[in-house]
């Protein structure tokens, strides 16, 4: 997720945040195509539809009117990892983004339908795995982000965890998030 994979995972991260080839895939309609499959149609249809540029700036393609953003696949990211996130998720993921720490008192909700690509589960700015760095993969999840850190006190916090059911990434961080499958 270095778009937001980011975001994301988380994610899944970093990384989806970095250049992407010209493909047809970023086209604006290749783009918005890409950014619906991160949420339901329902959500998707009435989200914003931004594409994240080499220097981190973001561009609006298609304003939405339900609070909710959404995010194309990062082509250089080796798998689909578009991601669709409400205002408090937003902001969460541009401080994580930025290296900074998220708002306090704001939960936000993230979608990543398509899934997810390769992260780190414990290093929030990992860009390729290493011997330490809990690389791991993810399919179809959504994420809560920004909650109070005793409301991820419930849930496993493994380095390399069991990615079938809910679990914490980058636990014992200001990132640290609810991965929840789904399928």
């Amino acid at each position: 997720m270095k778009q937001v994979a980011l975001l994301v995972c988380c994610l899944t991260v970093a990384g989806a945040f970095a250049a992407t080839k010209k493909t047809a895939k970023t086209t604006d309609a290749g783009l918005i195509a890409s950014a619906m499959k991160a949420a339901p149609a329902s959500v998707a249809k009435g989200a914003t539809i931004v594409d994240m540029a080499a220097d981190g700036t973001m561009r609006t393609i298609r304003t939405g009117a339900n609070g909710f953003t959404c995010m194309p696949d990062n082509p250089s990211t080796p798998g689909p990892d578009p991601m669709c996130m409400d205002a408090n998720a937003m902001e969460w993921a541009k401080a994580w983004m930025s290296h900074q720490t998220p708002p306090a008192g704001k939960v936000g909700f993230m979608y990543m339908l398509a899934g997810g690509t390769d992260a780190s589960n414990t290093d929030p700015y990992a860009t390729k795995p290493t011997a330490t760095n809990h690389w791991i993969k993810t399919g179809p999840h959504v994420m809560v982000v920004g909650a109070d850190a005793s409301f991820y006190d419930s849930y496993p916090k493994n380095a390399d965890p069991d990615t079938s059911v809910p679990y914490i990434m980058w636990a014992g961080t200001p990132y640290q998030h609810l991965m929840a499958p789904v399928k």
